[in-house]
């Protein structure tokens, strides 16, 4: 059975991060809010937290999955950004925002698709921004649930869901179904993927 902790975002408890960032770094897998939905996450450098999660959510190992940056300098660590995406990115970040980039090597192998692609995140949420500056790596980011269900945003399915599965939940109230909008921008090109939580002028400002 996981931890559940309540967070205050405005009113962060910098003993709380220290200990889901510990969590993290003994390979543990956590849930944590972000600027849309919950999100399920480990260390990136964890082999064996991402295939737990993989198995948690009933995911095709095959399927990649995202993960949050604490800056768009941590991003260019991960994934090649042309000036085209810079751009983008400095306007958009932190924000709703999932961009598809060319894979570098630093990305773990299980975190690439076949194209050699990689989603990246920095959300706009304190929690978010508070793990990762903690951790000092990469933050998996899932959306919390199995696979083909429907996300849970309330605590208190978050916990009888998942609990069992996790080490702990950080929570704070119910959060809005609103996943981020997904952005690929492979060959300098915008292709809106899955359109959610952001304003959208922006990228189609930038595509016109």
């Amino acid at each position: 059975m996981s931890t559940t902790l309540t967070v205050d975002p405005q009113h962060l408890r910098g003993r709380l991060i220290h200990r889901a960032a510990e969590a993290l770094e003994a390979g543990g897998v956590i849930v944590y809010p972000t600027d849309t939905i919950y999100g399920i996450g480990c260390d990136i450098k964890s082999k064996n937290a991402i295939e737990r999660i993989q198995r948690i959510k009933g995911r095709d190992a095959k399927k990649p999955m995202s993960f949050v940056c604490a800056d768009v300098a941590d991003i260019s660590i991960y994934a090649h950004v042309s000036k085209f995406a810079f751009r983008l990115l400095k306007r958009l970040l932190p924000g709703p925002f999932t961009f598809i980039l060319p894979a570098t090597k630093e990305t773990p192998r299980v975190l690439r698709s076949k194209q050699k692609t990689v989603g990246v995140r920095i959300p706009d949420h304190p929690v978010t921004a508070a793990l990762v500056q903690q951790l000092g790596r990469p933050l998996l980011s899932t959306s919390a649930n199995r696979s083909e269900e429907e996300v849970l945003t309330d605590p208190v399915d978050l916990e009888r869901e998942l609990g069992p599965q996790v080490d702990m939940i950080l929570e704070c109230g119910i959060l809005p179904v609103q996943p981020s909008t997904v952005v690929s921008l492979i060959d300098d090109e915008i292709q809106i993927l899955r359109q959610g939580k952001g304003d959208m002028s922006a990228l189609i400002d930038d595509a016109s």
